[in-house]
């Protein structure tokens, strides 16, 4: 069985992407090459990896099977490149991070920036995802590193500490909602759905968060704005188009130039430990257990 590192590479990312020319894109592979070395990987087997739809592909069990030796081969040479990196400078490290709407934009960027600085040889791929599915992903293989809130389960992973993250309401001055709040200026997140909301464009972890909580009260967000950054929503929201949920951190550094109020949430989801994530840490390139010990708390 003859099966060459780029062929184990194609094949992770075809399963992983969901079809062969968004697998053969992140392989940087031509379409053609990538379909012949997929045949040529069945036909060197004797049976099928993949069943092509219209949708994409799916994995066999066999397929299956080759995807989970796959991944511990990737990982045994990202491991090789980083063990051997402060011997040879033109080895490349690449590290997946998965992480929350909070981590990403609140506490990654300043860490990440120093970093990379120091290890220009690291390329940094992050995804934002929610809690629930960082979690799924990295007990799959598909992720280096995870940030995700102490809310979900991590059995399975080995987690560190990484930051405190408390979810707080945005208003106007003038809100109605700063005269409902107690005088420690706190209030139910249930109290907070009967006025419009400014929130994050796209699919943000953060907003389906909250999506999620709302459906658990029976009830829905009603969103008159979408923007994308915490900037804009804070601006629309001192303009009186809406209230916000945002980090507090970001509550904190926008009502200092912004007429706003910040009110807490009384619900004990909005408070919030972030945690690092992996499989196995002592399994990890070293340039990986080094942006570990450069990010944590």
């Amino acid at each position: 069985m003859r099966f060459d590192l780029i062929d184990l590479q194609l094949f992770r990312h075809v399963v992983e992407a969901g079809s062969i020319t968004a697998g053969a894109e992140r392989a940087h592979l031509a379409l053609a090459s990538a379909s012949a070395r997929l045949r040529g990987m069945e036909d060197l087997l004797g049976v099928p990896l993949l069943v092509r739809n219209r949708r994409g592909v799916d994995v066999t069990d066999a397929g299956r099977t080759l995807l989970h030796h796959a991944r511990i081969v990737m990982q045994q040479m990202e491991r090789l490149r980083g063990d051997l990196g402060e011997y040879a400078q033109g080895l490349k490290g690449h590290i997946r991070l998965l992480c929350n709407t909070s981590a990403l934009t609140e506490f990654l960027p300043q860490a990440l920036a120093i970093y990379m600085r120091e290890h220009p040889q690291v390329d940094i791929e992050v995804e934002e995802r929610l809690s629930n599915d960082i979690v799924h992903a990295m007990l799959e293989g598909l992720g280096d590193i995870g940030i995700v809130a102490d809310t979900v389960s991590t059995a399975g992973l080995q987690t560190f500490p990484f930051r405190n993250d408390q979810l707080v309401v945005v208003t106007s001055a003038d809100h109605p909602l700063v005269q409902l709040a107690n005088s420690n200026h706190h209030l139910s997140f249930a109290a907070c759905l009967a006025y419009d909301f400014v929130g994050l464009a796209g699919d943000s972890a953060l907003q389906q968060y909250l999506n999620e909580h709302a459906a658990k009260l029976g009830l829905r967000l009603r969103y008159r704005l979408r923007l994308r950054s915490f900037d804009g929503i804070c601006r629309m929201v001192e303009s009186g188009a809406g209230i916000a949920i945002i980090p507090e951190t970001a509550a904190q550094r926008y009502e200092k130039i912004m007429s706003l109020r910040q009110l807490r949430l009384t619900d004990n989801w909005a408070v919030r430990q972030l945690l690092i994530c992996v499989r196995q840490y002592d399994e990890l390139p070293a340039y990986a257990r080094g942006l570990i010990s450069a990010i944590k708390a």
